[in-house]
């Protein structure tokens, strides 16, 4: 897959790592909205996928599809952004259940049931479980309620690097200790789907046979495992900054 002049040919490149776009393509369609077009999304991939060609310097081995892999899919993720696709009221009612889970997480130490965050929320059971599935894929694509001082959100302090895309926030170290407890946290049966989804990559379908539950249950789960995983990641960091400030006086 090289030239005359011994430099990578780009094209004959492409086509062997297409296959590659499409396969994260339908991974992440299968939590997306229907109005998200799978055509867009390899079209974003395959911007990310010249991109990773464009910064990649040592080969086009194993290691560049990991690296490839990372830019894809944050090429597709910068596309959902900009597109901003989710109605502001379901932002607006997931900001809400997050809210709900971090305030009953520290009432009682432990995971909220679906019942008791409903019940909170003053919507019944049947809503709460609607909001969750309407809900599926807004968590992946909004990562902005990271909010630093002032108006400055989390995406925004690391693009200033031009390098950085989503899935490279998430390699940071202190972030993926953070998730990783977040995840040790969750209630076992979302552990497991978490599990089966992005270890196993099994899709809804397959999850729900290993469950024993719809497709459409899984999808609700999915929903309230990040929105607990959000609930932790950013409600924990204002107390662990004011617990800080307390400890030295400030």
């Amino acid at each position: 897959m090289y030239t005359a002049a011994g430099q990578p040919d780009k094209e004959q490149l492409v086509q062997r790592f297409v296959p590659l776009v499409k396969r994260i393509a339908y991974h992440l369609m299968a939590r997306l909205p229907a109005s998200v077009q799978f055509e867009d999304l390899v079209q974003n991939g395959m911007l990310g996928l010249l991109d990773a060609m464009d910064r990649y310097e040592t080969g086009f081995g194993a290691q560049f599809e990991t690296y490839a892999t990372q830019r894809i899919r944050g090429a597709m993720l910068d596309g959902l952004r900009e597109n901003d696709w989710l109605p502001r009221n379901l932002r607006r009612e997931l900001r809400r259940i997050e809210a709900a889970i971090n305030q009953l997480e520290h009432e009682h130490g432990r995971a909220p049931s679906e019942s008791e965050l409903a019940e909170t929320l003053g919507i019944s059971l049947a809503d709460y479980q609607k909001t969750l599935h309407d809900a599926r894929g807004h968590q992946l694509v909004y990562f902005d309620d990271f909010g630093g001082d002032g108006d400055e959100d989390f995406l925004e302090r690391h693009f200033t690097d031009n390098s950085a895309d989503p899935a490279n926030i998430f390699e940071d170290k202190n972030v993926k200790e953070l998730l990783v407890k977040a995840i040790g946290r969750l209630p076992e049966r979302e552990k497991l789907m978490m599990a089966l989804y992005y270890e196993q990559e099994l899709n809804l379908r397959e999850i729900g046979e290993v469950m024993g539950v719809t497709e459409s249950r899984v999808c609700q789960l999915h929903s309230q495992a990040i929105a607990r995983l959000r609930s932790q990641l950013v409600g924990d960091a204002p107390l662990a900054k004011k617990r800080g400030k307390e400890k030295t006086g400030g």
